[in-house]
């Protein structure tokens, strides 16, 4: 049965957003929205996951919890998912210190 699912790219290869935008709409640049099956939901995401390199994505889909959602992050991102006490919530980590030193 096919539910909502949205994918939020950053810095992706065009390819990518190529191939999600087959199965789904790009609403802005980076967001994708649509209504697939859980087993288009999951090789979408496998896809997205293996060619992220330096960019990052996000995907929220319906899922038994109580908050009604899952979400999956890959690449590198400042917010991370966190379980606590069952629910996800968004944990803010440090900016990337440069170091002056070896400049």
């Amino acid at each position: 049965m096919p539910s909502m699912v949205v994918l939020a790219t950053t810095a992706v290869p065009d390819h990518l957003r190529g191939a999600l935008s087959r199965w789904t709409t790009e609403v802005v640049p980076g967001i994708f929205v649509g209504s697939v099956s859980a087993r288009v939901r999951d090789e979408l995401w496998e896809a997205t996951s293996a060619v992220v390199g330096n960019g990052a994505a996000i995907l929220i889909h319906p899922a038994p919890t109580e908050q009604g959602y899952a979400i999956h992050t890959a690449g590198a991102r400042r917010r991370v998912p966190t379980d606590f006490n069952g629910l996800t919530l968004m944990k803010m980590t440090a900016l990337p210190t440069r170091n002056l030193a070896k400049e």
